[in-house]
């Protein structure tokens, strides 16, 4: 039987989006005069002194739980700087300058050491630096799997936009390809249902089954310094960037095409890594729900003119970053994403 909808899982997320939707309108009202603010799809921009400045931030969810689990820290820096690095340059912002909070249970020195190393390997690959942060010792109120340290981790990023305007979506034309840049692990979204599916296969210590853990602590691939060099050095007017995190397809593509009302035709997807399918196939999930969930494949998607594509994915060879064509942007009755999958399955979205 496939299950079309896991309704705890689906009303997260859309909960999720009204509490975002929530906290955006009261930001609002404390918009100063001094300064002047506009709104990229994943991070706001503010202009001081003539500089554009954007600014988002971001953590890595229950994927901390995963290290608790397998007692490994030292690769969850890069899911952190992935997560607030690449939502800056899915709006056009150089990602410079990060700060971060890691509220604990207790204070142990050889997994602060350990998440601390890795933090400073993905800031270098990521090319900003850490200028602050806090480590706060919560006591009972951060709680995890298991005995020792328990933690959440959050983090705040700024950089200069380095385009006139945010990259937006506005700029999106029928005509355009769609590039997406490939994602082997989850990342730092879907891990709930992902857990909940192997916590009812293999009970309590499922991370310990098949090698589930390893693959889902997968340290998230860090996209923004290829894309900013996109910009910078290959001088590429990337017209949307879709950043494929929380709400997958649905949620993050839809953002970027709402500006529009254009539609997404994705004839040529990559293909699932194989433990996605292999989740979808334990907890009965429908690609529906699947390409909601997770990224199923895919990291980043650039929305380009047809013309820079070639450039586009030479760059990225060069880079040793694996980028394909997936689609291209239609004008369709309605907007919608479609997504025809190899198997001869078609997902469809209205945004």
């Amino acid at each position: 039987m496939i299950l079309e909808t896991h309704p705890a899982s689906i009303a997260s997320l859309e909960n999720g989006d009204l509490c975002s939707k929530i906290a955006y309108t009261h930001a609002l009202s404390t918009s100063a005069q001094a300064f002047q603010t506009s709104d990229g799809p994943y991070a706001g921009i503010v202009e001081i002194a003539g500089a554009k400045i954007g600014i988002t931030s971001d953590g890595i969810g229950t994927k901390a739980e995963i290290a608790e689990r397998l007692k490994k820290y030292d690769t969850l820096g890069f899911d952190l700087v992935a997560m607030v690095a690449d939502d800056l340059i899915a709006s056009g912002v150089r990602p410079l300058y990060l700060s971060n909070i890691l509220d604990v249970n207790t204070l142990n020195p050889q997994v602060i050491d350990e998440l601390m190393q890795g933090l400073a390997k993905a800031a270098i690959y990521a090319r900003t630096q850490i200028v602050g942060g806090e480590i706060a010792g919560l006591s009972s109120r951060v709680q995890g799997y298991g005995e020792g340290t328990h933690f959440n981790w959050s983090a705040t990023a700024i950089g200069d936009l380095l385009c006139d305007k945010p990259i937006s979506g506005i700029d999106v034309k029928t005509g355009d390809l769609i590039i997406a840049l490939k994602e082997e692990g989850i990342r730092s979204n879907g891990l709930t249902l992902a857990r909940t599916i192997l916590q009812n296969q293999f009970g309590n210590e499922w991370h310990l089954h098949q090698g589930w853990g390893d693959y889902l602590l997968t340290p998230s691939r860090i996209y923004a310094p290829f894309v900013v060099d996109v910009i910078t050095k290959a001088s590429i007017a990337i017209h949307g960037i879709a950043h494929i995190t929380g709400g997958s397809f649905k949620s993050k593509l839809g953002r970027v095409l709402k500006a529009t009302k254009l539609s997404a035709l994705i004839d040529h997807p990559f293909a699932a890594p194989a433990p996605m399918l292999a989740l979808q196939e334990l907890g009965a999930i429908s690609d529906h729900e699947a390409y909601r969930h997770w990224n199923m494949g895919h990291g980043m998607l650039l929305l380009v003119p047809a013309l820079a594509a070639d450039k586009i994915l030479s760059f990225a060879l060069k880079q040793n970053l694996q980028a394909q064509v997936i689609g291209s942007i239609e004008q369709l009755s309605k907007p919608q994403i479609v997504i025809n999958l190899q198997t001869g399955k078609t997902v469809i979205y209205e945004y």
